[in-house]
């Protein structure tokens, strides 16, 4: 099987299901922001972050696989669709290990500059994609029914990832810099 299949070429490609759409549809930025998602997610975890970190965004990434292929789904293949996706237990997933991390630094009282070290500026780039990420699975469900639970999963993952920066700046030792207003 080759990579390149042509079909594609005139700005159209298929679904799960073979409805074809237009490669700038809601519907292919919904999920294409899901798998830039997942690649800056790939780069986090190409860092020295410490196992139990590597292991929960390589359970994150499978997750977003799934839900990418959700999005990517005809509405029609309802049963299908139903197996792509994340669970509750998803959920819980990214709040048992934001508790967990949240636990372990200073507690927060005051708004953050994004950046301080290589892995925690990755984390704060995919924070801001998975921000878009939501709004543009939000701009899909104006158009064609969403599972509820994709957006709050996206919504508890940048929370996550917001506090992975926090985590990994403690651990390395990297000074968190407070935003101050002008004055």
């Amino acid at each position: 099987m080759k990579i390149y299949t042509k079909t594609g070429d005139q700005g159209m490609t298929s679904l799960i299901g073979g409805s074809r759409v237009a490669k700038n549809s809601v519907r292919l930025e919904a999920y294409g922001t899901i798998d830039e998602l997942n690649s800056h997610i790939g780069m986090i975890r190409s860092f020295v972050i410490g196992e139990q970190i590597v292991n929960e965004l390589i359970v994150i990434q499978a997750h977003l696989f799934e839900l990418g292929g959700n999005l990517a789904t005809d509405s029609i293949l309802s049963n299908v669709k139903l197996t792509l996706g994340v669970k509750e237990e998803d959920i819980l997933f990214l709040e048992e290990a934001i508790d967990r991390m949240d636990a372990a630094v200073p507690p927060l009282k005051y708004f953050l500059l994004p950046g301080g070290s290589q892995v925690v500026s990755f984390c704060h780039i995919a924070r801001t994609v998975c921000r878009r990420a939501e709004r543009r699975i939000l701009d899909l469900s104006t158009e064609t029914a969403v599972d509820d639970l994709l957006v709050k999963y996206v919504n508890r993952l940048s929370d996550y990832l917001f506090i992975l920066s926090r985590k990994i700046s403690h651990d390395l030792g990297v000074e968190e810099v407070k935003w101050e207003p002008r004055k």
